[in-house]
C-alpha cells in the first residue's frame, strides 16, 4: 500500500509588532458657545518598526492632528495612540520622539551647531560633540556650524532641524510639512536629501504632506485620508526601490500612481 506523504504544516507569519498604532482614534475640539467639530473618527493607523509612512489628504482632514497626537501633544477624545508600547507624553518626556514641523523654530541667536545640540540641554545630558558634528555632515551643512540661521537659505534651515530632530537618536521621527513653505526646486532637492537622509539613519517615520509626489518618493506606504472627520480611506503601498533617484519621479509607474492618489484626493475634496 502506497504511503502518502502528509503535507507540510502552512507557515505561520506573525507581524512586527507596530512601532506607532492608533486604534479607533477620534478626536473632537470644542469651539465657542457649545459648538464642538470632529477632527477624526474612528481612525485606525499602524506604523511598523523601522518603516516610514507618509499621510495626505484634504485641507482639514486631521493630518496634522494625528501627528500631534503620536508627538504627545494632544489627546485622542476617543480610541488610544501607543507609541514604543508606551503613550506618547511618556515617550516624548524621555526624549525619544523627534519632530521636526514646517515652521524650523530655531534659536535665531544661536549657531547651527547650538540648535543642533539644543536636544542635550533640554533633556539634562552633556553634550554629545561627535554626535552633533555626524549629524551636521549627514545633512550637508559641514562649513556652516557658526552661521545663524538668518544667514542660511530656507532649505539649509529645515536640513538643520531634521539634524536637531535626530541628534538624541530618537524611536520615532515625526514630519508635519517640513519643506512646505519652499519653493518646488528647493523642495525636490530637500526630498531627495530626506531620503539619503532616512536610509543612513532608518528610523521609524510619519510625515504629514500635501504633496504626493513627495509621499510616493518618500514612504514605504502612503495613507490616504477622507474629509472631516478624517479615516482612512486608501494605503497605498509603495513598491519603488531604494536607493530611490529623481529618475524614479520620471517612471510611468511613478505617474500612474501619482494620478491614483491625486484622483482619490480629487473625489474627496467634491464629496
Amino acid at each position: 500500500m502506497a504511503q502518502t506523504t502528509p503535507s507540510p504544516a502552512p507557515t505561520l507569519t506573525v507581524a512586527p509588532p507596530a512601532a506607532v498604532a492608533l486604534s479607533g482614534v477620534g478626536k473632537t475640539f470644542e469651539l465657542s458657545r457649545g459648538r464642538a467639530v470632529s477632527a477624526l473618527e474612528d481612525l485606525d493607523l499602524h506604523v511598523a518598526e523601522g518603516e516610514f509612512v507618509a499621510i495626505v489628504g484634504p485641507s482639514g482632514c486631521g493630518k496634522s492632528t494625528v501627528l500631534r497626537m503620536v508627538a504627545g501633544l494632544e489627546r485622542p477624545s476617543t480610541g488610544t495612540v501607543v507609541v514604543e508600547g508606551r503613550s506618547p507624553r511618556e515617550l516624548a518626556r524621555s526624549h525619544r520622539l523627534g519632530v521636526a514641523f514646517q515652521e524650523h523654530a530655531l534659536l535665531p541667536w544661536s549657531s547651527i551647531r547650538g540648535n543642533v545640540a539644543l536636544p542635550f540641554h533640554l533633556a539634562g545630558r552633556p553634550v554629545d560633540a561627535a554626535r552633533v558634528d555626524e549629524l551636521v555632515r549627514l545633512v550637508g551643512l559641514e562649513g556652516f556650524e557658526s552661521a545663524r540661521p538668518r544667514q542660511l537659505s530656507g532649505g539649509m534651515r529645515q536640513r538643520a532641524a531634521i539634524a536637531r530632530a535626530l541628534v538624541l537618536r530618537p524611536d520615532v521621527l515625526l514630519l508635519d510639512e517640513p519643506f512646505g513653505a519652499l519653493d518646488a526646486v528647493t523642495r525636490r532637492r530637500m526630498n531627495r536629501e530626506l531620503a539619503r537622509i532616512w536610509s543612513e539613519e532608518r528610523i521609524t517615520t510619519v510625515l504629514v504632506t500635501h504633496d504626493v509626489e513627495e509621499a510616493l518618493f518618500l514612504a514605504d506606504r502612503v495613507v490616504v485620508m477622507t474629509g472631516r472627520p478624517g479615516r482612512v480611506r486608501h494605503v497605498h503601498r509603495v513598491d519603488f526601490p531604494r536607493p530611490r533617484e529623481a529618475a524614479i519621479t520620471r517612471s510611468p509607474e511613478f505617474h500612474e500612481a501619482v494620478d491614483l492618489l491625486t484622483g482619490l484626493l480629487d473625489a474627496e475634496g467634491t464629496a
